[in-house]
């Protein structure tokens, strides 16, 4: 008995599992060449099955393209798929076959409907596979989400797909020229028409009265060829994820945790010997100015990243404070739980912490030089100490002139020290890499490719620094364990922020620039003449 089963565009294999009729469909390389019929073998699923299948389901029309495989090696006999033969009324010999068959067998034909409607989405390329995994693929525009493995029947159906294409999507909006299946969901190729913003908010309305909430649109760049897809997946795979600690919990420890570094970093008896610090806790109360006003710097930082995101109506999460016992802190960790609209929204809630902490770090830091310390001594400090940072040995060069020379011991307010490290903290987390604050502008500014490539930079740069400072060391782990991203999608990633958010996510990264480097001039001013 032959049968016809057509598939559309560069579709593929027929395989079976002969314990259950399990037919899938998987893409084959773009690069092979089409020269003869595709040969498959059906096993135990008898042809008079396949040919009251066809009947029922004459929506199903697949075209089986002259495709060069491999046969089987299991395979002993095969039958060959023909073209033109889908409406073929069923013979005699069917007919008393179809009354001699158990009942058992029979049961077994909605499964094999049902799983080929769970995969029926044509025009499968090579790199993208719809394999139910929940893992992404390699070179995916949609990184950083892991859909969570469903049943197929909450997969997006053909005949919704055929909505999407003809109804949602159209010419004055997006014209669809190619699908593939996409974790769950539908990737969709085309031409971009109009403005990406406006083309977003067209395709969302027309989604959202066709199917009401049901589905979520994405409209991202590929980054295989730079150019406009659609991205629509079944909202219940874009759950957060819960963990198995409260997130408050495991926030507090943390914070508890950061609260005794800021202290211990405060008092230079306790941090030599660290092990005595439980013997001499009340020494840590020596540190509790220097560790307030540290904390004021990053309770800033946060709190801009707050009110951000309630004006762009980001949904952030309980900030982790990660301790550190050189600098005190690393900042925190924030987590956006919501999926962020489009990238000037993106760029907004990263850079507003790190300008409110620059800022205020910055005034608190001239204060300390204007200002002398309260008890006439304040800290007594080398002058190379301020060869570590580009901004603070450039302004107090410029504050105090020929008073800073190297190799001479200088008396400082404290206040100076405790400011610098507020500038560090902010420093570090503008550095772009990954989701650190910097990373979110890059990507922001740059789109998600260059923000990746960025990232790669930065994280090698890091690595070749922690060679030479301890600090550089831990913050590298850290950022390459817990930070390296990908940035999870945005709805809409194509639109560029306005020019003058631009200018604020460069300042950021710029100062960011400027605390990191080293002072390269030497503190003198013969020495300065010469150079």
């Amino acid at each position: 008995m032959n049968f016809t089963t057509t598939f559309r565009g560069n579709l593929s294999l027929l395989s079976h599992c002969s314990s259950c009729c399990d037919i899938r469909f998987q893409p084959i390389l773009a690069s092979l060449h089409v020269t003869r019929p595709v040969r498959c073998r059906l096993g135990n699923f008898n042809s008079y099955k396949v040919s009251r299948f066809c009947r029922k389901k004459r929506e199903l029309i697949c075209r089986v393209t002259d495709t060069q495989t491999e046969p089987d090696s299991n395979n002993d006999k095969e039958k060959e798929v023909h073209d033109g033969q889908e409406n073929q009324p069923a013979t005699a010999s069917d007919q008393e076959d179809d009354k001699s068959q158990p009942d058992s067998q029979l049961d077994s034909q909605p499964q094999v409907e049902n799983q080929i409607n769970g995969n029926d989405v044509a025009d499968t390329k090579g790199g993208v596979q719809d394999d139910g995994n929940g893992e992404v693929a390699s070179g995916s525009p949609l990184p950083g989400v892991k859909p969570q493995q469903l049943d197929e029947y909450i997969r997006i159906p053909k005949e919704t797909i055929d909505i999407l294409k003809d109804q949602v999507f159209g010419f004055d909006t997006f014209f669809v020229t190619n699908q593939e299946p996409y974790e769950g969901g539908v990737l969709f190729k085309g031409n971009l028409r109009g403005q990406a913003a406006k083309t977003y908010e067209k395709i969302s309305t027309r989604m959202k009265n066709k199917f009401g909430d049901q589905y979520k649109l994405f409209l991202l760049v590929n980054p295989e060829d730079d150019k406009p897809v659609a991205v629509v997946v079944p909202r219940k795979t874009l759950q957060p994820e819960t963990t198995a600690v409260p997130e408050w919990f495991a926030a507090g420890a943390f914070g508890l945790v950061t609260v005794f570094t800021l202290l211990l970093r405060n008092v230079p008896a306790l941090q030599s010997n660290l092990l005595s610090t439980f013997d001499n806790l009340n020494l840590l109360t020596n540190g509790l100015p220097g560790a307030l006003v540290t904390a004021l710097v990053i309770g800033v930082h946060e709190l801009g990243h707050i009110l951000a995101a309630k004006s762009t109506g980001v949904e952030l999460g309980v900030p982790y404070f990660v301790p550190s016992w050189q600098i005190g802190s690393f900042g925190a960790i924030t987590r956006i739980r919501n999926i962020v609209s489009k990238r000037e929204d993106l760029l907004k809630v990263a850079a507003a912490g790190p300008l409110a902490g620059f800022s205020l770090g910055f005034v608190l830091f001239l204060v300390g030089f204007i200002f002398p310390p309260s008890d006439g001594i304040g800290i007594v400090v080398d002058a190379s100490v301020f060869h570590e940072s580009f901004l603070a040995g450039g302004f107090a060069k410029l504050l105090l002139g020929d008073v800073l020379k190297d190799g001479t011991p200088i008396s400082v307010n404290p206040l100076v020290i405790w400011a610098w490290a507020g500038l560090l903290i902010n420093a570090i987390n503008s550095i772009p890499a990954g989701e650190l604050d910097g990373g979110r502008i890059a990507f922001a500014l740059w789109g998600r490719k260059a923000s990746t490539r960025l990232t790669g930079v930065s994280i090698v740069l890091l690595g070749l620094s922690s060679l030479f400072s301890d600090v550089t060391f831990y913050w590298v782990v850290l950022v390459f364990f817990l930070q390296r991203g990908p940035i999870a999608p945005l709805s809409e990633e194509i639109t560029d922020p306005d020019d003058k958010y631009i200018a604020l996510g460069v300042l950021v990264l710029f100062l960011g620039l400027l605390v990191c480097l080293p002072y390269p001039f030497p503190f003198s001013d013969q020495a300065v003449s010469n150079f």
